[in-house]
């Protein structure tokens, strides 16, 4: 199975612009820019690689969770991740260093510990997390 998203920049990265396409077609010439990633353009539409680095690791966790708890015996009724992915721009360049989970969750019958060693799991083996090279943290609750 390969997935596939194409990328077209043109001009310099500071007043370039680009768009990005994916193979679903949810994101269809979706434009991001250096001032969309590296500056605070509230308001305006686009995207940048971070936000979709966040955003793929946040499904795929949730979707890695909800099969654990399933295997386990357990219905999630919902989870909710919101990741944060930091970037640094240092004496090193820029890099992203770490990405932050926060997951509230609705699970009917399962005690604390259990849902804690099941997300830590999730944490730990899904396949976007795999492929992240930086620090992985979580807070879980319950609710």
């Amino acid at each position: 199975m390969k997935r596939h998203a194409t990328s077209i920049w043109k001009g310099t990265v500071k007043e370039g612009k680009g768009s990005l396409s994916s193979q679903s077609g949810t994101l269809t010439d979706t434009p991001y820019s250096f001032a969309g990633r590296f500056t605070d353009e509230s308001g305006k539409k686009g995207t940048n690689p971070e936000e979709l680095i966040a955003a793929a690791h946040a499904g795929c966790f949730n979707m890695a969770l909800s099969n654990m708890l399933t295997e386990a015996g357990f219905d999630p009724s919902e989870l909710k991740t919101k990741a944060t992915v930091t970037i640094v721009n240092n004496e090193e360049g820029i890099k992203i260093t770490s990405s932050h989970l926060d997951l509230h969750a609705k699970i009917d019958g399962i005690e604390n510990d259990k849902f804690e060693e099941l997300a830590n799991q999730a944490k730990e083996h899904c396949p976007v997390s795999a492929v992240l090279n930086c620090e992985i943290s979580m807070d879980a609750v319950l609710n």
